[in-house]
């Protein structure tokens, strides 16, 4: 079982575990509201967003799979963060199943950035983990993560209101 996210590169990515000089990226990516429209709702405080950093990064030892940095192959930047995750969010149609999720940088939108980086991990993922599907969650009117769901294999089963608000649930077989 992988301890720390392995490294896939992609043309234009590298996914990699994350590190302590991506901290300031990651905070202002999700400080920003656009980013977190669709995701929580609200910018998150500074410690907010680092605790959510470690918890994801704490995925890989504790679950075998977790979320990658999504950086530009070039600089190494951090420009999004996702994979595979399981939250215990308390909807049932989640439980024993991995969790793909994916966000970018606002200024990274629309390039083809979510797909290329979750046709990776679901590749890795197909490889190397014993599920017959992954399912992810996304809030209504979410129609740029809907279109990326949809171009990775994604369909909707369902919805759900555990979290306080509705969002759509959707699966992938493996093998996509």
């Amino acid at each position: 079982m992988p301890t720390l996210a392995p490294i896939i590169e992609t043309a234009r990515l590298r996914l990699r575990p994350g590190r302590l000089a991506d901290k300031d990226t990651h905070i202002a990516m999700w400080a920003d509201a656009r980013v977190t429209r669709f995701i929580g709702g609200e910018p998150r405080a500074p410690d907010v967003s680092w605790g959510k950093f470690l918890s994801a990064a704490g995925l890989w030892p504790v679950m075998g799979f977790g979320y990658w940095v999504f950086a530009d192959k070039v600089t190494d930047t951090l420009i999004g963060m996702g994979g595979l995750s399981y939250f215990g969010r308390g909807i049932a149609e989640l439980e024993g199943v991995p969790e793909a999720g994916w966000a970018f940088d606002a200024d990274h939108w629309g390039a083809g950035y979510a797909t290329e980086a979750m046709t990776a991990a679901l590749g890795w993922a197909d490889a190397k983990l014993d599920a017959a599907e992954v399912r992810c969650i996304i809030d209504p009117g979410n129609d740029a993560s809907e279109r990326v769901a949809a171009k990775l294999g994604f369909r909707r089963i369902g919805e759900s209101d555990a979290l306080g608000h509705v969002v759509e649930i959707y699966s992938r077989p493996r093998g996509g």
